[in-house]
């Protein structure tokens, strides 16, 4: 695709905005000629400044549509119609909840279930599309979305010609993707340029399928619930740190602790420390391609180094090759165990292509913990303390 990686600043330094925006104004207005064109946004700053851009080109003739899929934070709708207000984007809301639970019922699959997601997505937009008589859809896809998909690491939902998809026969439409090679510092320098409000530009990445990908296993109301309001509360409470991580956010699954071999506990986290494996299986990577693979609860014992963070991920894997993911437990209600697990994720990154876990301070870690436990469903709350390799940063 003739698309290089920039994790060098000098070379996103170089990177040109205004140049850019000239570049791609011509090429969405020679592509669409004289039709129309929908594009979905989320109100990430992906497809905020993608739909910015095709709105600079086409102005009346670009239709923007939100698809209310259930896998929202609390009061995404609302925050996502003033982003796309403040520039002047008149902006369709489609209420399909129903369709994307239906379509998931049943899967626990990470890649299924993005396999599922991705194939409704598509469905609906282009059902939408065809309505308001556009056959284009433009999306805002960058460079690490397409590299983690064709690398089969995980299927991003808005992958689809670099895997060979004939969008026009499977969904109606022609695809458009201006962003495509750029990543994720040289969007945000776009998104100045555009005009884009600085609290959307800045904010922190959310993934297309929403909430969906932090819901591991299959989804359920509950569990969506659950995660709905840990995610109000990690999502307030690690903003206030100074600076605060480049992204960071709560994940679920089922609290179904199992026993780690006693000899993995005192390698990973010391004489007196304890493992215990979780049931799901996550997304990881190793050697540059896709690892399905367990997670490991640990509690260090009193001798453990708790700022040997890295060092007690890389001791649990030589441990257990199967091990994607390691997490801190927080806390839990004493030795018991049901209901659901909360994990943590903070990370620091310059391009997502790798990222490293924040030393997130223990006192602020506490009190998300606190928080969230005054759920009584919820009966853990760790801390991922994983880089990527082995981890994604999402968990599905």
């Amino acid at each position: 695709m003739g698309v290089c990686k920039i994790s060098d600043p000098g070379a996103v330094e170089a990177f040109d905005p205004a140049r850019f925006t000239e570049e791609k104004v011509a090429e969405i207005r020679r592509f669409v000629g004289d039709g129309k064109a929908a594009i979905a946004t989320s109100g990430g700053v992906d497809s905020t400044v993608c739909a910015a851009l095709a709105h600079r080109a086409l102005g009346e003739r670009l239709v923007c549509f939100f698809l209310d899929t259930g896998f929202m934070r609390e009061g995404e709708v609302e925050e996502v119609k003033g982003i796309l207000t403040s520039l002047g984007l008149p902006l369709r809301i489609l209420a399909v909840s129903d369709r994307f639970m239906a379509a998931l019922k049943g899967k626990s699959d990470a890649e299924a279930k993005r396999i599922a997601f991705r194939e409704t997505f598509y469905t609906v937009l282009g059902e939408a599309a065809k309505a308001e008589g556009c056959d284009v859809l433009i999306q805002g896809t960058i460079a690490p979305d397409w590299i983690e998909t064709a690398g089969g690491i995980k299927t991003q939902h808005n992958v689809l010609e670099q895997l060979g998809v004939d969008t026009k026969t499977s969904f109606g439409f022609r695809l458009l993707e201006p962003l495509l090679e750029l990543y994720k510092d040289q969007v945000r320098r776009l998104a100045v340029h555009l005009g884009v409000r600085l609290d959307a530009s800045q904010r922190q990445p959310f993934p297309g399928p929403g909430l969906m990908v932090r819901c591991i296993g299959e989804v359920t109301e509950e569990k969506m619930e659950v995660l709905r309001k840990a995610t109000a509360v990690v999502e307030g409470e690690l903003s206030r740190l100074d600076p605060p991580p480049k992204q960071y956010f709560a994940a679920v699954t089922e609290d179904d602790r199992r026993e780690a071999d006693s000899r993995m506990a005192r390698s990973a986290v010391g004489p007196n420390g304890r493992a215990w494996y979780l049931g799901a299986r996550v997304t990881g990577v190793k050697g540059d391609e896709r690892a399905y693979g367990r997670m490991v609860v640990v509690e260090p014992g009193d001798q453990a180094d708790p700022a040997d963070l890295l060092g007690i991920v890389e001791r649990v894997i030589h441990e257990d090759w199967g091990v994607v993911r390691v997490l801190l437990a927080v806390e839990g209600r004493g030795g018991e165990k049901g209901g659901y697990a909360v994990i943590v994720r903070a990370v620091e990154t310059r391009d997502f292509m790798t990222v490293k876990p924040t030393p997130v301070p223990r006192a602020a870690l506490k009190r998300i913990a606190s928080r969230v436990m005054e759920d009584p469903r919820v009966g853990l709350v760790c801390y991922d303390i994983t880089s990527k390799p082995p981890a994604t940063v999402e968990f599905e």
